[in-house]
């Protein structure tokens, strides 16, 4: 379907040795060729993939970086901190770290910042004593409160019945914000529907599939199976049409099979949190406050918008999803918007959710 994002382990490994080999032939910046690279919590699955090729082309926009991104092949925070903290031997002008276990986070991150290291938090806010103070993420609450609003216009008036929620990694305040959001306004708005979970339905395609599986065969009768993450998106999927299902299901994030699910109907929305926006927006913010402020980077909470996903925009979120100049023309709108305007997005950290 669409070659370059069905292989994403391959394309990446591209990504890496372009990485490796460095970003950009342009006249150098102020300091000359930066060492930079980025640091996510799954290297094979989509949402890290599209924050990888949105931190890249921010790099190789710029020029002279030499960029590297790393990341264990499933989601593994101690084997991502020991690749965090050999990246911070290399990439000494500054690195962005994406991670779903901020509390291991902590003493790694401080550790580079002492050393003088620039760190942008990406996606999942950093913790008190990281000492890292700007971050890059979504208000994951609100998306939550869409996910949930999209599925009350599609059940109708008054509606009763189970909704089953499912959160990859508990514990991880982007996830768990996002499922909040959904049992609140469901709380609110349709107080005659019960909240069954958050159920944990892990990072990993197999088990997550698992996960479903057994929470579809515990309700039967719900009314819908809402999952925060990106293999719930086409597990659900693809579970439904297994079990020929009439309830809702949907998830978040631009796996192309997730995106299939949404064209074919099975999934009536996916939730995006257009991760290329957010890696591109952290690294050219990197670089500029290395090149031009001398590593100063602001502080706070800078709020990356998200969007919905459903049968009138997916063709063309699919052309989006084709290559990383299809994303960034996509998003170059927005880009030249947010970065020629960052105090308007910027929020106190402490208000991160």
């Amino acid at each position: 379907m669409h070659p370059r994002f069905r292989t994403v382990p391959a394309a990446l490994g591209a990504l890496l040795l372009l990485g490796a080999a460095g970003c950009g032939d342009s006249d150098p910046g102020k300091g000359g060729k930066l060492q930079m690279g980025i640091a996510v919590a799954n290297i094979s699955l989509n949402f890290a993939h599209e924050m990888v090729l949105g931190a890249q082309s921010a790099a190789s926009h710029a020029g002279d970086v030499d960029f590297k991104a790393v990341g264990p092949p499933n989601t593994d925070g101690p084997a991502e901190v020991q690749l965090f903290q050999n990246l911070t031997a290399r990439a000494k002008d500054g690195i962005v770290l994406e991670n779903l276990d901020p509390p291991i986070f902590t003493r790694p991150a401080a550790q580079a910042v002492d050393r003088g290291i620039p760190v942008v938090a990406l996606d999942t806010s950093p913790t008190d004593g990281s000492k890292v103070g700007f971050y890059v993420g979504n208000d994951n609450y609100a998306l939550g409160e869409l996910m949930a609003k999209e599925a009350l216009k599609r059940l109708g008036d008054d509606p009763k019945g189970e909704v089953a929620i499912g959160v990859p990694n508990p514990g991880t305040p982007v996830l768990d914000n996002r499922a909040k959001g959904i049992s609140d306004t469901f709380a609110k708005e349709a107080p005659d529907v019960k909240i069954v979970g958050p159920f944990q339905t892990y990072s990993d395609p197999g088990q997550n599939y698992s996960s479903w599986s057994a929470q579809v065969n515990a309700h039967p009768k719900a009314l819908a199976f809402l999952g925060v993450g990106d293999a719930d998106s086409y597990n659900l999927a693809k579970i439904k049409k297994a079990e020929h299902g009439t309830w809702l299901t949907a998830g978040f994030d631009v796996d192309p099979k997730t995106l299939d699910a949404v064209a074919d109907g099975s999934n009536f929305v996916t939730i995006d949190p257009q991760h290329f926006l957010k890696g591109y927006l952290s690294t050219a913010m990197l670089i500029e406050a290395v090149r031009e402020k001398d590593g100063k980077l602001p502080d706070g909470w800078f709020l990356s918008p998200g969007g919905i996903v459903d049968s009138s925009n997916v063709a063309g979120i699919i052309a989006r999803q084709k290559s990383a100049k299809a994303a960034y023309d996509w998003y170059k709108p927005t880009i030249d918007k947010l970065l020629g305007d960052q105090e308007a997005q910027l929020k106190p950290l402490k208000d991160a959710r």
